[in-house]
């Protein structure tokens, strides 16, 4: 979404204060400015600050809640592969930029690891923008959340880490495009 929307909350929501990463509840009329919704999750602008809202809290702002399983693909019988896992995380953002982890080089590494179970572990590192960045528990619990959705995953790690350093350099082409740095 590139236009920001007004709408008052319909009832009390848990949100996660941006960039503190602190959860808040905004309660029931509070006016709103939906500034961002993608991934399947929401950053508003309230009460002088942005807030991140989940896909529960959809209707409370009049939206219908993406579903994100469906854009993840697979069939319930099939083993997860590498392709449905990277298609999962870009479907995960910050909630300040409106580019997927991946197109923003915030993925160093993942695979895929059979357990004895005859499932999968998917294992992801991944950093964020800046060190003291607040959101990093966050991000990373939504890309773990949408891995587990996959088919026979039955475990998942995201493990922040700061080596190397991200910057703007690790940003796809496609990434650099929806930001306009080409």
């Amino acid at each position: 979404m590139n236009s920001v929307q007004s709408v008052t909350l319909t009832r009390d929501c848990n949100a996660v204060q941006i960039p503190a990463g602190n959860t808040v509840t905004l309660p029931a009329g509070t006016e709103v400015d939906i500034t961002q919704t993608l991934g399947g999750s929401y950053t508003v602008h309230a009460l002088g600050g942005l807030f991140r809202l989940g896909p529960r809290d959809a209707d409370a702002l009049g939206l219908k809640a993406e579903d994100v399983a469906a854009v993840q693909g697979g069939v319930a019988g099939d083993d997860v592969n590498e392709e449905m896992v990277w298609e999962t995380l870009r479907t995960c953002y910050d909630p300040e930029i409106p580019v997927n982890i991946v197109d923003l080089g915030l993925v160093y590494d993942m695979g895929i690891e059979d357990l004895p179970t005859g499932n999968k572990k998917v294992f992801v590192k991944m950093t964020l923008t800046a060190p003291g960045c607040g959101m990093g528990a966050t991000i990373a619990g939504d890309a773990q959340q949408k891995i587990l959705m996959l088919p026979k995953v039955e475990d998942a790690s995201v493990e922040i880490v700061w080596d190397p350093p991200w910057h703007q350099s690790m940003i796809t082409p496609q990434g650099r495009r929806l930001l306009g740095i080409e």
